[in-house]
């Protein structure tokens, strides 16, 4: 069953929760509606408490925690492969918000108890934490490099777009790329339960593409006026398609040499 109610076109100016009830079947469902811009809604907030993990840059955090791969990714990581493999649409399906918000709390303070919290969570939650990080983290996880990515996927020749898309994705810092391939074999991991999960490469891509790609206010070409014209929403859908071929794309390439100094440092496990 399907609920449709009409948006009061006032909701879209006012910054309050707008709240209605809907009657179903002798029921009555309460919603509480707001109106968030996209444009807002897809900005990158840099944290203000550097001694968090939440919206602080990937190579801080792992100086700190004198790791390759953040602890909240390695830990969400192996909490999925532990019990969420075979469940339907993760990552795809929206975990708990309560849940995800306590689960940043933890990790942002350090909390000893995070794994305990974890094992008693809906697995969708741990799922949505680990997309929160890197939706929160205040520069994308391909950097300042991100446009560079979306025009390599254009090229036509599939040499020469392999060439570039290695070239640039060896140019990584390397706390991000070792990030980024450890989250890359585990994605990998999770499309071969495919036909128990339904969740295939390219929907795993369309999940994270934005999210790992998407270029942080200084450097995103999203138009500041929300109401400015169709042609202008029509060039954030390309920019959005353009990140998430860009994810496939990794996704599919069998295997990603590196410089000898970085294979050696690559984890492909979660013990790191």
């Amino acid at each position: 069953m399907t609920l449709c109610f009409q948006l009061d076109p006032q909701a879209l100016q006012d910054r309050d929760w707008q709240r209605t009830i809907i009657a179903m079947n002798g029921l009555e469902v309460k919603l509480s509606v707001k109106f968030t811009s996209r444009e807002f809604s897809l900005k990158r907030m840099p944290s203000r408490k550097q001694t968090g993990v939440f919206g602080v840059k990937i190579a801080v955090v792992t100086k700190r925690e004198r790791s390759k791969v953040p602890y909240v990714v390695r830990q969400c990581v192996e909490e999925i492969e532990r019990r969420g493999m075979e469940e339907v649409g993760i990552y795809r399906v929206s975990g708990v918000a309560t849940d995800i918000q306590a689960l940043k709390a933890a990790f942002d303070v350090n909390n000893k108890d995070v794994s305990v919290m974890m094992s008693e969570m809906d697995v969708n939650a741990i799922a949505g934490t680990l997309k929160l990080y890197f939706h929160e983290l205040p520069e994308p996880l391909f950097t300042e490099f991100c446009p560079n990515f979306t025009e390599g996927i254009a090229l036509s020749d599939p040499v020469a777009k392999e060439s570039c898309m290695l070239n640039l994705l060896l140019s990584l810092p390397e706390a991000n790329l070792l990030t980024f391939l450890f989250l890359l074999d585990h994605l990998k991991r999770v499309a071969e339960k495919e036909a128990v999960n339904k969740m295939s490469l390219h929907n795993l891509a369309t999940v994270f593409g934005s999210t790992l790609l998407r270029p942080s206010e200084k450097e995103s070409k999203l138009p500041a006026n929300p109401r400015q014209s169709i042609t202008m929403t029509d060039s954030w859908s390309l920019e959005v398609m353009s990140q998430v071929q860009v994810l496939l794309y990794f996704l599919q390439l069998e295997a990603i040499p590196a410089p000898d100094s970085k294979r050696q440092s690559i984890p492909f496990s979660t013990e790191v």
